[in-house]
């Protein structure tokens, strides 16, 4: 399959609104619901995978494994968070390339200090601008395809330095080559419309579910000068209240078959994570002794 290329969309005008995927239950899900690009997002993979906070606990080692995993499972092209590049010049330009050979079409990179946080909550420490600067230029030298990898630069400054000093910072990191910039955890809808008007680059927007930045639909972020936008909390917090609601009334009820608890249905389910080849591969290969009395 050729995935979309997201440096042609965003050429040609087109908004990209990419939901975050936190597992490859979420991917294959995405699949059949149809998408173009989506958000490998380093909270909610992180939460999903090892039930850490997103705060630099998970390794490179680690994070790669899991966006390797997603971009082989998904149809859609993927935008990924690489947090810091995960140490100093070096370790950008190994995370780059890491990421590159894992089939991303994007790759994050922030202006916090290794270990990061969440950019919606409290205690961000950042680097120093020139830092964050030639972090930029290594990940764009990196590159072995720099027609199809693009560099999003993402810049934590808002709440210590306020919108002035974040937009002075995104601009920094176009200069030295970002394809996409941005601004996290802008505070109001006038600070999102004023980026829009004096970013060049195009824009990305972080709607965050729960988090500083007023949540906006597709159509309005476009009118606001943005290019693209990730909803990464979508999928996680959805899963999350589906998964509370159905242990709850689990817990009350003593059973599954209950209406309160709606259920994906399972034939549905084991088509979308693969079985039906599984089963035209039993068919064609298994001894008749060893063919499955069921195909669920």
């Amino acid at each position: 399959m050729v995935k979309r290329s997201l440096r042609t969309a965003l050429e040609a005008d087109e908004f990209i609104a990419a939901p975050g995927i936190q597992d490859m239950i979420t991917a294959v899900i995405s699949n059949d619901v149809g998408f173009d690009f989506v958000y490998a997002t380093g909270y909610w993979l992180t939460a999903s995978a090892y039930g850490l906070p997103d705060a630099g606990i998970a390794t490179y080692s680690q994070m790669l494994d899991r966006v390797t995993t997603l971009t082989r499972t998904v149809n859609a092209s993927v935008i990924a968070d690489a947090d810091t590049g995960y140490g100093g010049l070096l370790n950008v330009h190994h995370t780059v390339r890491g990421y590159e050979e894992a089939g991303v079409s994007a790759i994050q990179i922030e202006d916090q200090e290794f270990p990061k946080k969440c950019g919606h909550t409290p205690f961000k420490r950042l680097v120093p601008m020139i830092d964050m600067v030639e972090k930029i230029k290594v990940a764009c030298e990196a590159r072995r395809n720099p027609r199809e990898t693009l560099i999003v630069a993402r810049t934590d400054v808002r709440q210590s330095e306020g919108y002035e000093g974040a937009l002075r910072r995104g601009l920094a990191y176009g200069e030295a080559g970002a394809d996409i910039i941005f601004l996290e955890a802008l505070e109001s809808e006038e600070e999102m419309r004023m980026a829009g008007r004096q970013v060049t680059k195009p824009l990305m927007a972080n709607m965050a579910d729960g988090g500083k930045t007023p949540i906006r639909s597709a159509d309005e972020l476009k009118a606001l000068g943005h290019s693209l936008a990730i909803y990464p909390s979508l999928t996680g917090l959805a899963a999350a209240q589906a998964a509370h609601n159905a242990l709850s009334e689990f817990k009350r009820l003593g059973t599954s078959d209950a209406p309160s608890i709606p259920l994906f249905p399972f034939k549905a389910f084991n088509r979308l994570i693969g079985f039906e080849e599984v089963w035209a591969f039993e068919r064609r290969w298994a001894r008749d002794a060893q063919r499955p009395e069921s195909e669920g």
